[in-house]
C-alpha cells in the first residue's frame, strides 16, 4: 500500500475523465490507500478504511467500481446511473444483468461500454456493471440486455 501524492492526483484525474469533473475528489479522498500490482508495479486497487472502492483495469486504464465506490459517487453527483423497476431489483442485486424492459430512467450521457451504477426506485445502489446500450436506447428498447452486471449488492 502507498499514499503518494502524485498517484492520488493520477487516480483522481482518471476518475474525472471517466465519471465527470469533480468525481475524483469525491471518490478518492486524501486518506485512500493505493495498492500496486506485485508483477508490474502499476496501480491496481484503491481502498478507503479497508473497503475496496475501485480496481484500475490495466488494459483499458479505467476504473471498475465496487458497490461502495458507486455509493460515494452518488452521494455527491448523479452520473452514469440506471434506475430499474422494483420487479427486477432482487434479480439484479444477486448479480443478474439488467434487461432494457426494466429500465425506468437512465443518464442520457451513457455510452455503450461505460461503467454504470444501477439504482432501485428509491435511489439505492444495487449493482455496478458495463452498459451494453446507450442511455437513450435503454429507455427506448423493450428487449435485450441494457447492463452487464459485474457485482450486485447481495454479492458483497
Amino acid at each position: 500500500m502507498f499514499k503518494g501524492r502524485s498517484h492520488l492526483e493520477r487516480i483522481r484525474k482518471i476518475a474525472d475523465y471517466q465519471f465527470g469533473k469533480g468525481v475524483g475528489e469525491v471518490l478518492f479522498p486524501d486518506n485512500v490507500e493505493i495498492s500496486f500490482s506485485k508483477r508490474t508495479g502499476r496501480i491496481r486497487y484503491i481502498y478507503l478504511d479497508g473497503k475496496l472502492l475501485a480496481t484500475l483495469n490495466p488494459i483499458t486504464g479505467l476504473f471498475a467500481l465496487t458497490i461502495e465506490g458507486a455509493r460515494r459517487i452518488l452521494m455527491k453527483t448523479r452520473c452514469l446511473w440506471v434506475k430499474i423497476s422494483d420487479d427486477s431489483a432482487p434479480f439484479v442485486e444477486g448479480g443478474g444483468d439488467v434487461f432494457a424492459k426494466y429500465v425506468i430512467e437512465s443518464d442520457e450521457n451513457i455510452h455503450p461500454g461505460d461503467e454504470v451504477i444501477v439504482i432501485d426506485q428509491e435511489g439505492n445502489v444495487i449493482a455496478v456493471g458495463r452498459a451494453v446500450l446507450s442511455g437513450a436506447e435503454m429507455k427506448a428498447f423493450r428487449r435485450g440486455i441494457a447492463v452487464k452486471v459485474r457485482r450486485g449488492r447481495r454479492e458483497d
